[in-house]
């Protein structure tokens, strides 16, 4: 019998538990919704990630604005060796060595074109944004879009990175100034949230 009552109040304090954390998520939903009946935008939150540090970013960034998520994903993923940085002989050496390299992306399901405002999010590679973003650009017709960079990097500045996007993708656009993610979330919302004004 007293194992029946300590089932019964597991089962109870677990459906709580599941309840509470449902009412939570749905006031997080219904506030992003809220932020985009506000602004009457649609966001797209566009990341190339490797290591999932770009991509925890860009979630908040979506959560922030009511974004929808969409990865930048290459058709081949790649490897910690594809990644080292100190080897020229690696992919990403040399694809960044190569201003014309262009990575197959996975997919082109972006749907750039039902959005108002693109969030792109990547690490900093050799100054730059990664050939994979180049390829993400160019498949789609930004026309019309304001654009908002963001980038996660271990020590450079996302300056130079966002000022070649902006001048190698500057038909049709509005730039926003970008945001190098060093701070909070709670920073990295606030500036999203700005990027819709």
């Amino acid at each position: 019998m007293t194992m029946k009552k300590a089932l019964a109040f597991i089962a109870a304090a677990l459906t709580l538990a599941a309840s509470c954390t449902a009412r939570q998520g749905g006031a997080k939903q219904g506030e992003a919704a809220a932020d985009e009946a506000a602004t009457g935008k649609k966001v797209l939150v566009a990341y190339f990630s490797c290591t999932g540090t770009t991509e925890a970013a860009a979630k908040v960034i979506a959560e922030a604005t009511g974004g929808t998520l969409y990865r930048i994903a290459p058709k081949t993923e790649y490897t910690a060796a594809d990644l080292d940085w100190r080897n020229e002989a690696s992919r990403s050496s040399v694809e960044m060595h190569d201003e014309a390299s262009r990575p197959e992306l996975a997919d082109h399901n972006a749907a750039v074109e039902k959005y108002d405002v693109v969030f792109v999010g990547y690490p900093i590679w050799w100054n730059l944004c990664p050939r994979a973003v180049n390829t993400f650009m160019e498949a789609y017709n930004f026309e019309g879009n304001t654009v908002a960079p963001f980038a996660t990097s271990g020590g450079s500045s996302i300056d130079n990175s966002a000022e070649v996007l902006a001048r190698t993708y500057s038909k049709g656009i509005t730039w926003k100034p970008g945001l190098l993610v060093t701070g909070s979330d709670s920073e990295t919302a606030e500036w999203a949230r700005g990027c819709l004004k």
